[in-house]
């Protein structure tokens, strides 16, 4: 279950569900529309429309599929993507829709109103909300019941990121959470014990001998830079430091705490040199530039295919006041314009993709979560614990390190990406924190002020 930077359990759900109902919907929907097309009261109407009898509907022959492909996992859709054709006769048209979740998003909102979407689309921890709020995306529930496919056995913490008063909006699929990397090779090299840090504090004590021991141009620790990233995984620095992003809707970053937090990340990089954003922090890591490196659970596959080395991967280090790690990665959901043979077709693609089965198959083969309770403990994926157990740390970091998001990133408009800009300044410019953060302060605050507090 997840817990807070003090340790104690809360509800992953209660932020998103309980205020924004409180807040009303119709009016953050306007209000985030600013920033990302129109929506409007009949919009979010028409995406809560659950009246189809499924029944009388006959799937549709072909549908597309909008895709980033997470942990380079192309060739693993295109397999399921076979599979599936073979059971059914429908034909699923894969499209990189972007690089990143952002790219595909992007191009999700242009594509809105026309006839070019997606019958089924990547929607990120990021995103998902903002389709739901600009009635862009159906609700699953109807359809899922019809296609008897056992949402309860979907891992709850997981699933319930996308509900919204009692109907789920996506699906999960490619489900993570930040990871502690290591080269093993290099930690024996610096007498290092075989594990990642317990503490943020233990690994500055491991820095230098890790430096001593790394290339000149290298570096202890990669973390890169990025949106959709580098709020992630210093959102584990801030709550371990006892800081936030915001506290409800008040942003917090002019705090003592999330002063201190953000002038220790840029010592880290700046004067410690402890850390760097190399060229490619993955790739770096593996040509073994980096002792270590912050990595998302679905690049374990691609960094043991890479790396010439045995590597290790651990939770994240707490910091002074506790742990906190962030769940992130995306799930998939159907467009609410789509015509329901499509939708039905999408719905059965979908249940097909994160079937028991199928998620397990996909987890092995990138390092993703499965997003099922039975394919945790399944037969598939507990041969590969044995086989290799890095595959569990990142479930059982789910079930006692993660909390729930801080709003200001992820129900704000465009918060993540002015949140990144004020970290870049703070890891690539050296600007204090106190500067950094009091910068990026108003134009939060304005978002916030200008397309959700009118609306409150």
């Amino acid at each position: 279950m997840p817990t807070s930077a003090f340790g104690k359990i809360v509800d992953a759900q209660v932020s998103r569900r309980s205020v924004l109902a409180a807040m009303g919907v119709g009016g953050l929907a306007a209000a985030l529309a600013a920033c990302s097309g129109p929506a409007t009261g009949d919009n979010l109407k028409n995406n809560q429309k659950t009246d189809v009898d499924w029944a009388n509907v006959v799937p549709a022959k072909e549908i597309t599929w909008w895709s980033n492909h997470p942990g380079t996992s192309k060739e693993i859709e295109e397999g399921l993507i076979a599979k599936f054709t073979a059971e059914t006769g429908i034909a699923v048209k894969l499209v990189t829709a972007g690089a990143n979740y952002d790219e595909v998003a992007q191009r999700f909102q242009a594509a809105s109103g026309t006839d070019s979407l997606p019958d089924l689309v990547i929607a990120s921890d990021v995103w998902w909300f903002r389709y739901f709020l600009n009635g862009q995306i159906m609700p699953l529930d109807s359809v899922f019941d019809y296609l008897k496919a056992d949402t309860a056995d979907f891992n709850t913490t997981l699933f319930n990121d996308y509900e919204f008063e009692g109907s789920h909006y996506a699906a999960p699929y490619a489900r993570s959470t930040p990871l502690f990397y290591y080269n093993k090779d290099v930690f024996k090299k610096a007498g290092l014990p075989d594990r990642g840090p317990a503490t943020w504090a233990e690994f500055e004590e491991w820095a230098p001998k890790l430096a001593a021991v790394l290339p000149s141009d290298g570096a202890p620790l990669g973390m890169g830079v990025g949106t959709s990233w580098s709020a992630w995984w210093m959102s584990n620095i801030m709550w371990g430091r006892g800081a936030s992003w915001s506290k409800d809707w008040t942003v917090t970053l002019d705090t003592p705490e999330a002063i201190e937090a953000g002038e220790w990340v840029r010592a880290l990089y700046n004067d410690n040199k402890f850390a760097s954003i190399g060229n490619d922090t993955q790739a770096d890591f593996a040509a073994g530039f980096f002792g270590c490196f912050l990595g998302s659970t679905g690049s374990l596959k691609g960094i043991l295919d890479a790396a010439n080395f045995e590597v290790g991967a651990a939770f994240l280090p707490d910091g002074p006041v506790g742990p906190g790690v962030p769940t992130g990665g995306t799930g998939l959901a159907i467009p609410s314009s789509r015509t329901p043979e499509q939708q039905l077709a999408a719905a059965q693609f979908l249940s097909f993709l994160t079937n028991a089965e199928n998620t397990a198959e996909f987890s092995k083969g990138t390092g993703y979560m499965p997003v099922r309770s039975s394919a945790m403990t399944g037969e598939t994926m507990t041969k590969l614990y044995q086989e290799i157990p890095l595959y569990k740390t990142a479930v059982e970091q789910l079930e006692t390190k993660t909390r729930t998001q801080d709003w200001v990133r992820v129900f704000v408009p465009s918060g993540d990406q002015i949140l990144t800009e004020g970290i870049e300044q703070i890891i690539l410019k050296n600007t204090p924190a106190k500067d950094a953060f009091a910068a990026i302060t108003p134009r939060l605050e304005q978002a916030y002020k200008e397309n959700v507090e009118p609306y409150l």
